[in-house]
C-alpha cells in the first residue's frame, strides 16, 4: 500500500483542525477540580453535528457520506489531537452496531437521524472488569411477547449520559449465547451513572438496566462483534495516534522556549534524545493507524490484525510519550493549567478501553498462530 496521503485527505484533515481549533476550547476543564460537566458537550455536539460529522460512516441511502475508515481516520484523529469533549465517539460506535447489525427497520429508523445530528448512541459491551469478548454474565434478555427485556449492567460506556439510543449487549435466554439489543436510553428502567472519570473530556458511565424494553438486532453476535470490534480498536487507535503526535508537538515547542542555565532545555543531549524517541514512536502509530484504516477500508483478511495491533502499539507509545512530556515539562507540567495532564488521562484511558495492549497482544498472537496452522 500506499502510505502518502491524497490531496483529498490533506484537506479534510486541515478543514478539521481548523474547525477545532476555532469552535472546541479546553479552557473550561483547565482548572482545579473541573469535571466533565463543565466540558461544555453538548454545545460542542451542535457545532460537530453542523459540521455533518456524524454522518461520516453511515451509508448514502440512510443520509450519510459513506465515507472509508482512511477518511474517517482525518476527522476522528484531528478530534484526539483537540480532546474534543462531545458524544462524537459514542455515536460513532452506535452507528457502526446498526449498520453492521441492525435490520432494516432499524437502520430506517435511526440511522438518517444519527446523521443528521439529531440522534445519539452508545454501546454498552464491558463487562465490570472490562472484558468486551466472550459470554455477558452480568446482563440477560428474556422474550416477552415481540419484544425484549433486559436486566443487568454494563460498565465503562462511553458516551451513555448523553445518548438516545443505546446498544447492549446481553445474555439471550432464549438462545443461550449473547446478543445485541437497542434500548430507547430514557425509558423507564434505565439507569445511567456517570462515572468520576479521571479524563474529564470523556463521558463514562454505567448503566443499570431492569426490565427495560429492548429490540433484537438482525446479526448474530459472531457476525456483528468481530465486524465491530475491529472498527472501535481502530478508532481509539486513531484518537491516541494524534494525541502523541500533538503532546510531541507540544514538548517540542517548550523545549525550544524554555531556557535553563542560560540555554535551551532542548539544546540538552538528554532531551533531544526523548523528543527524538516521541518522534520515533510517533511515525509508528501514524503507520499502524494508517494500515488499519487501508485495510478495514479496502476488507482485507488482514484488517483484524491490524486494528489489534494498532491498538496495541498506540496505547503504550500514547502512554509514554504523555509521562515524559510531563517529565521535560518540569514543575508545571504537572498543573491545572497546562493541558498535559488531560492528554496523560486521555492516554491512559484508551489503553484500558475494549482490551488493553496485553490484550491485543494476545490477540495478535493467535491470530498469527492460526494463520500458520
Amino acid at each position: 500500500m500506499n502510505f502518502a496521503l491524497a490531496d483529498d485527505h490533506l484537506v479534510l484533515r486541515q478543514s478539521a483542525r481548523t474547525f477545532l481549533e476555532k469552535e472546541i476550547s479546553l479552557a473550561r476543564v483547565l482548572v482545579p477540580g473541573a469535571t466533565v460537566d463543565d466540558a461544555g458537550y453538548e454545545a460542542n455536539w451542535s457545532k460537530i453535528a453542523a459540521m455533518g460529522w456524524p454522518g461520516l460512516v453511515i451509508d448514502e441511502a440512510y443520509d450519510g457520506l459513506g465515507l472509508s475508515c482512511i477518511d474517517l481516520a482525518m476527522i476522528l484523529g484531528e478530534m484526539g489531537r483537540s480532546l474534543a469533549p462531545s458524544p462524537f465517539l459514542g455515536t460513532l460506535f452506535g452507528a457502526w452496531a446498526l449498520q453492521c447489525g441492525g435490520s432494516d427497520t432499524q437502520k430506517k429508523n435511526l440511522l438518517p437521524g444519527i446523521a443528521a445530528g439529531a440522534v445519539k448512541c452508545a454501546l454498552a459491551v464491558a463487562e465490570s472488569h472490562g472484558a468486551t469478548d466472550g459470554p455477558c454474565r452480568e446482563a440477560s434478555a428474556r422474550k416477552q411477547g415481540v419484544s425484549w427485556r433486559l436486566t443487568g449492567v454494563k460498565s465503562f460506556v462511553i458516551d451513555a449520559a448523553s445518548a438516545d439510543w443505546l446498544i447492549v449487549a446481553a445474555h439471550d435466554e432464549q438462545a443461550g449465547s449473547r446478543a445485541f439489543f437497542l434500548v430507547e436510553a430514557h425509558q423507564p428502567g434505565v439507569e445511567v451513572d456517570l462515572q468520576p472519570w479521571r479524563d474529564v473530556t470523556r463521558q463514562v458511565a454505567d448503566l443499570r438496566l431492569k426490565d427495560a424494553v429492548g429490540e433484537k438486532l438482525a446479526a448474530a453476535d459472531a457476525e456483528l462483534w468481530p465486524w465491530l470490534r475491529d472498527r472501535v480498536l481502530f478508532a481509539l487507535a486513531t484518537e491516541s495516534s494524534a494525541g502523541a503526535q500533538r503532546v510531541m508537538e507540544m514538548t517540542v515547542d517548550y523545549a525550544k522556549e524554555r531556557t535553563a542555565f542560560g540555554r535551551q532545555i532542548g539544546s540538552y543531549q538528554a532531551i533531544k534524545h526523548s523528543l527524538a524517541d516521541m518522534l520515533g514512536q510517533v511515525e509508528c502509530c501514524n503507520a499502524a493507524v494508517l494500515y488499519a484504516a487501508w485495510a478495514l477500508s479496502e476488507g482485507d483478511a488482514r484488517g483484524p490484525l491490524a486494528a489489534a495491533m494498532a491498538k496495541a502499539y498506540t496505547s503504550d507509545a500514547y502512554m509514554a510519550i504523555a509521562q515524559r512530556s510531563i517529565q521535560i515539562f518540569g514543575a508545571i507540567g504537572f498543573t491545572w493549567e497546562m493541558a498535559n495532564h488531560l492528554y496523560f488521562k486521555r492516554a491512559r484511558a484508551n489503553a484500558e478501553l475494549f482490551g488493553n495492549a496485553r490484550t491485543q497482544r494476545a490477540r495478535v498472537i493467535d491470530m498469527v498462530e492460526k494463520k500458520a496452522a
